[in-house]
């Protein structure tokens, strides 16, 4: 499954809606650790089928990022049907992505 660029206009129907896992990525083009981590986001959007993967660039989408109380990046939020589960704040490799999925 692609990743889906996630906006305020579409938050709530792609995330928030959904049921089922959606790992949301909130990143910044400037921000080194996110470059590092977005291959592995796109990975697990490539190759693990039941989980949707939502990227939200805070510098476009500053209001989104404050809602969810994200002050450093990058986050990443599992929601599970509409709430959030968990959590990681920095970069961490797949392995632990993937725990966060609990995969």
């Amino acid at each position: 499954m692609a990743e889906v660029i996630l906006t305020a206009e579409n938050f709530d129907n792609e995330v928030l809606n959904y049921e089922g896992k959606v790992l949301v990525d909130f990143w910044a083009v400037w921000c080194g650790p996110c470059q590092m981590l977005g291959p592995i986001v796109k990975d697990i959007a490539d190759t693990v089928t039941d989980v949707k993967v939502g990227k939200v660039d805070c510098d476009a989408q500053s209001a989104l990022a404050m809602k969810y109380g994200v002050s450093s990046i990058p986050t990443l939020v599992v929601f599970e049907n509409g709430k959030e589960v968990n959590r990681s704040v920095g970069f961490i490799p797949k392995d632990r992505v993937l725990a966060l999925l609990g995969k």
